[in-house]
């Protein structure tokens, strides 16, 4: 039996139009009737999780929310902080500097969305979407960014992703990691932040071990989840390299592979 199931978002838990369906609702509700604490991990900020939290009936319930790739764990009982790390300011001012002397667009979040100094860009506007939260236009990126924060990024064509995080690494390589949840997605989050890292923190507060823990998910961003899970399920629509590194598959997120991974390993134990 496993206690603990972390599900991945976009990709994964989410279809390709961003809903959650019915069946998959269901399933992950009866999980919770049988005591299994739900994880929704993700590179989202919380803001982006939690109406998905409030769709599967987890807000003012015992369940958790990872945010930021790994960033922040948060409550789903009252949106509390449970634990997290930080990017340290002259790390993201760097970082964003970098971005606006190279024409890239780099953004952050406030209580309400994403700010960033480049509100028309075609990969904020993608982030915006894939959050389903508004954008906010600031002057100054920077001045508008004077405390920590548990994630920031820089979005663009890859291969200048790739080109800047050549050049940002040395400069910043002891403070920050500098990932990709998508090859348009740069994300900047502390040193040694991960999903994987942050659920190994959630299962001691729980008072669980990796052998409770099962996860499902689609994303390179995933594959250290799948390392330290007794159950890794990688969904129909992952890449090969992802499923590489799973002990079981399911269907795509567009044929309710969630749900039916859920009601194989779970359910029907």
């Amino acid at each position: 039996m496993y206690h603990v199931l972390a599900l991945d978002l976009d990709g994964t838990l989410t279809t390709s139009t961003k809903e959650i369906t019915l069946r998959t609702k269901n399933a992950i509700d009866e999980a919770r009737k049988r005591g299994v604490h739900i994880v929704l991990a993700s590179g989202r900020p919380v803001l982006g999780i939690e109406h998905v939290a409030r769709t599967l009936g987890l807000l003012g319930n015992d369940a958790t929310i990872l945010a930021y790739n790994g960033g922040q764990l948060v409550s789903t009982k009252d949106l509390s902080v449970l634990w997290e790390r930080t990017v340290d300011v002259p790390t993201i001012h760097t970082c964003f500097s970098y971005a606006k002397q190279h024409g890239l667009a780099a953004l952050s979040y406030d209580d309400k969305g994403v700010i960033t100094e480049m509100p028309d860009d075609r990969y904020v506007h993608l982030e915006a979407y894939n959050n389903a939260i508004p954008i906010r236009r600031v002057h100054n990126l920077i001045e508008q960014t004077s405390t920590p924060q548990p994630k920031v990024m820089i979005v663009g064509e890859p291969q200048r992703l790739l080109e800047a995080r050549t050049v940002l690494l040395p400069m910043v390589a002891e403070k920050a990691d500098l990932g990709f949840s998508d090859p348009f997605f740069m994300e900047i989050t502390a040193k040694g932040v991960q999903k994987a890292s942050s659920l190994l923190v959630l299962l001691a507060l729980l008072g669980r071990t990796p052998s409770d823990l099962m996860v499902v998910g689609d994303g390179l961003n995933d594959v250290p989840m799948f390392g330290v899970a007794s159950l890794a399920v990688a969904m129909a629509n992952a890449s090969d390299e992802v499923k590489a590194h799973a002990n079981a598959s399911t269907a795509s997120n567009d044929e309710d592979g969630v749900a039916l991974a859920i009601e194989q390993h779970i359910l029907t134990k």
